[in-house]
C-alpha cells in the first residue's frame, strides 16, 4: 500500500481522550510509572553505573514522576537519584517537595527533598550550595552501597560536578542509560503520544480555515497556542509559522510576516500532553499553489513516504538515510547545514530521543528500528521559484509489522486554504 493512499492516513491507535473514565481502559498512571521505573532498572543494572544522578527535566520526570510547571524545565534546580539497590529520590523547588509528600505516594516520603544548588549561578557557589548538596548525595550512595561505583551524570553545573568529584565520586555519563531506558514506549506511553498527536490534528484544521491573506505569521502562533491549551495541552514549546520568502531556507522561528495570496506556508507544532510531545509539520498554500510549490511538495512527500515505508523492526537507521538526497542536492554545502531537514527523530517525554536519523549520523553510526519505538519523519524540499518550500512530517509508532501513522492531518498532497 502506497504511504499516500488515503487508507495508509488512518491509524489503529487510539486517542482516548484526556480524562480517566470507568468506563473504557484508557492511561493507566500506576502501569506507566512502574514501567518506567522498570526500564530505568534494567538500564542502570546493563551499565556499569553505581546510581544515575539527573538533573535534565524528561529523565527526572521518567524516574520519579514528578513534573512542577515548564517554568522548571532544564535549570539543573531539581534532580533525581536512583541507586542499584534503593527507591528515587527527588529534590525539588522549595515548596514542591513537601507537595510530592502529599500528593505522589509512589515516591517514600523521606524521599523527596528540598534542594538548591544555586539558581544556575545567581547564588555564589561560595556559599556553599553545590557543596552541601553533592555531600548529601554521596552519604546517600554510601548508605545504599553503590560509592565505590561511578555515578552516572546526565547533565549538570560545573561547581556540583567539581563538588561531587570532590567527594570522591567517579562521575560518568547518563544521558546514554536513560536514552537507552527511555527508546522503547509501553502501550501508555503510545496513547499519550497519539492524544498529544490528535490535539495537533484539531488545532490544523483551525489553521486551514485562518490561513488567509491579512493574517500574521504570529497570529497563527497564537491561534495553536490559545487552541492547545484549550484542549487540555501541559506546554507549548515552540510553533514554527513559516510563510512566502521565508520559506527557504528554514528560519526555525516564526516573525509577524503578513500572509500574502500565493504563499506557501508551513508550521510545526511541538506541544506536550501530559510530557510527552508532538513534533509535526504541515505544508499549506494560500488561496492558490503555483507549479513550484506543488513540485516542491510532491518530491518533500515521496521522500517521506519512501522512508515510512521502511519502518519495520530490525531496519538500520543508515537504511532510512540513504533514501534520502544528500544535502548539496537541495542546497546546503554539508550535511552539518542541512542537518533537520532530511530527518527523524525520537519522541516522548524528549523532543529528541533515539532514534535520531539523517545523513550527518547514521551512515557512520546505525541504530537498529525496534518494535515500540516512537518517531518522527520529517522532509524538506525547495521550490523552483527561489524562495517558496515544503516541509511535511510524520509521527510513526514502529509496530511489528511496520509503521502505524499518529498524525493524521491530511498531507496526501498539498493543501489549499481559502481558494480563489
Amino acid at each position: 500500500m502506497s504511504a499516500t493512499s488515503p487508507d495508509f492516513a488512518q491509524s489503529a491507535i487510539a486517542a482516548p481522550g484526556i480524562q480517566a473514565v470507568d468506563w473504557e481502559q484508557r492511561v493507566d498512571y500506576e502501569r506507566l510509572r512502574e514501567y518506567r521505573l522498570a526500564r530505568s532498572r534494567e538500564a542502570l543494572e546493563a551499565s556499569d553505573l553505581g546510581a544515575l544522578l539527573v538533573f535534565e527535566s524528561s529523565n527526572i520526570r521518567y524516574l520519579t514522576s514528578t513534573h512542577i510547571g515548564t517554568w522548571g524545565y532544564n535549570k539543573t534546580e531539581r534532580w533525581a537519584l536512583l541507586t542499584r539497590t534503593g527507591e528515587p529520590w527527588i529534590w525539588d523547588f522549595g515548596s514542591a517537595a513537601k507537595n510530592h509528600r502529599l500528593y505522589s505516594p509512589w515516591l517514600l516520603p523521606e524521599q523527596s527533598r528540598g534542594g538548591n544548588a544555586g539558581l544556575q549561578g545567581a547564588i555564589d557557589p561560595i556559599g556553599g550550595l553545590p557543596t552541601g548538596a553533592a555531600a548529601e548525595i554521596a552519604a546517600i550512595l554510601r548508605d545504599e552501597g553503590v560509592a565505590e561505583l561511578p555515578v552516572g551524570v546526565d547533565v549538570a553545573e560545573i561547581p556540583f560536578l567539581r563538588a561531587l568529584e570532590a567527594e570522591g565520586l567517579e562521575v560518568r555519563d547518563a544521558q546514554q542509560v536513560m536514552l537507552n531506558a527511555r527508546e522503547i514506549k509501553n502501550t501508555d506511553e503510545v496513547l499519550l503520544l497519539s492524544q498529544a498527536a490528535a490535539m495537533v490534528d484539531g488545532v490544523y484544521h483551525d489553521i486551514y480555515e485562518a490561513l488567509k491573506p491579512g493574517v500574521r505569521e504570529s497570529d497563527i502562533v497564537a491561534l495553536a497556542t490559545k487552541r492547545l491549551f484549550e484542549m487540555g495541552s501541559e506546554q507549548v514549546e515552540a510553533i514554527n509559522s513559516i510563510a512566502g520568502e521565508r520559506c527557504s531556507p528554514h528560519p526555525h522561528v516564526f516573525s509577524d510576516r503578513l500572509i500574502r495570496p500565493g504563499d506557501q506556508a508551513y508550521f510545526d507544532i511541538i506541544h506536550a500532553f501530559n510530557g510527552y510531545r508532538t513534533c509535526y509539520y504541515r505544508t499549506f498554500a494560500v488561496g492558490r499553489a503555483t507549479q513550484a510549490h506543488r513540485d516542491a511538495y510532491t518530491r518533500a512527500r515521496e521522500l517521506i513516504d519512501a522512508a515510512i515505508e521502511l519502518v519495520k523492526p530490525g531496519v538500520g537507521t543508515d537504511e532510512i538515510a540513504r533514501v534520502w538526497p544528500d544535502a548539496t542536492e537541495f542546497g546546503f554545502s554539508s550535511e552539518m547545514e542541512a542537518f533537520g531537514l532530511q530527518f527523524g527523530h525520537g519522541l516522548g517525554l524528549g523532543l529528541h530521543e533515539r532514534p535520531v536519523i539523517s545523513k550527518l549520523n547514521s551512515l557512520q553510526n546505525p541504530v537498529e528500528i525496534k518494535e515500540g519505538m516512537v518517531f518522527a519523519l520529517e522532509t524538506f524540499w525547495p521550490a523552483d521559484d527561489g524562495h517558496s518550500a515544503a516541509r511535511i512530517e510524520e509521527e510513526v509508532v514502529v509496530t511489528s509489522d511496520g509503521a502505524e501513522l499518529l498524525t493524521l492531518f491530511p498531507a496526501e498532497e498539498l493543501v489549499v486554504t481559502n481558494a480563489y
